[in-house]
C-alpha cells in the first residue's frame, strides 16, 4: 500500500513539472496567434473610427424602446468587433474632430411584432422580425457600406432580443466588409453579403 502511494505522488509530481514545462511554450504560442488575430478580416492597418446616428424609424410604428434598443445593442456590438479605434454615440462633440470618421446610419423597413406567449406556447408563430438599411457613410456624405439586414427572434427570449440580434447581424456584416483604407476614395459595396 505504500508502494502504490509513493508511485502515485511521483505521478502526480512527474506531471505537474511536465505541465509547468510546457505551458510557456503555449503562452508564446498563444502570444504570437493574438497579435495576428486582433486584426479583423479585411481589415487594415489604418483604422476608421465610427459614429452611430440614431435610428430612423422611417414609415414604419416603431416603439422608442425599439429605437433606442436598436441604438444601444449597435454601440455595444460595434465595439465588440475590435474594427474600430473609437465608438462614438450620436452628437458626440469628439467626433466633430476625428479625421477618419464614418458615420452609421441606421433606416428601419419594416418591423412585425411579436408575441412572447404564442412562441412560447406553439415556436411556431408569434416571431418578432426587423429589417434595416445600414449605411457607412463618411463625414461628407459619400456612402463606403450599404446593407439591408435582418434580425428577428423566433422561440423563446423577449421581443426587444430581435434588437440585439438585428444589432449583432449588422456588426457582422460590417466586420466582413472590405472597407477602403482611410482617406482613400472607394466604390460603394451594397446589396446583402
Amino acid at each position: 500500500m505504500r508502494a502504490s502511494k509513493h508511485i502515485l505522488i511521483l505521478g502526480l509530481a512527474v506531471l505537474i513539472v511536465a505541465g509547468a514545462a510546457a505551458l510557456p511554450a503555449q503562452l508564446i504560442a498563444q502570444t504570437g496567434t493574438e497579435k495576428s488575430s486582433s486584426e479583423s478580416p479585411g481589415s487594415n492597418t489604418a483604422r476608421w473610427i465610427v459614429q452611430v446616428d440614431k435610428v430612423d424609424p422611417g414609415d414604419v410604428d416603431l416603439t422608442s424602446s425599439f429605437q433606442i434598443a436598436i441604438y444601444e445593442n449597435l454601440l455595444d456590438e460595434l465595439s465588440k468587433t475590435k474594427r474600430f479605434k473609437h465608438v462614438f454615440r450620436d452628437g458626440d462633440r469628439g467626433a466633430s474632430e476625428v479625421p477618419d470618421l464614418l458615420i452609421l446610419k441606421t433606416a428601419v423597413r419594416t418591423y412585425t411584432a411579436g408575441s412572447e406567449t404564442r412562441r412560447a406556447v406553439t415556436t411556431v408563430s408569434g416571431a418578432t422580425k426587423l429589417t434595416v438599411r445600414s449605411q457607412l457613410c463618411t463625414r461628407d456624405g459619400q456612402v463606403v457600406l450599404e446593407r439591408t439586414v435582418n434580425g428577428n427572434v423566433r422561440f423563446f427570449g423577449s421581443n426587444l432580443r430581435a434588437t440585439h440580434n438585428l444589432a449583432r447581424n449588422v456588426a457582422k456584416a460590417i466586420q466582413q466588409a472590405q472597407l477602403p483604407q482611410p482617406g482613400v476614395p472607394a466604390p460603394v459595396q451594397s446589396g446583402q453579403p
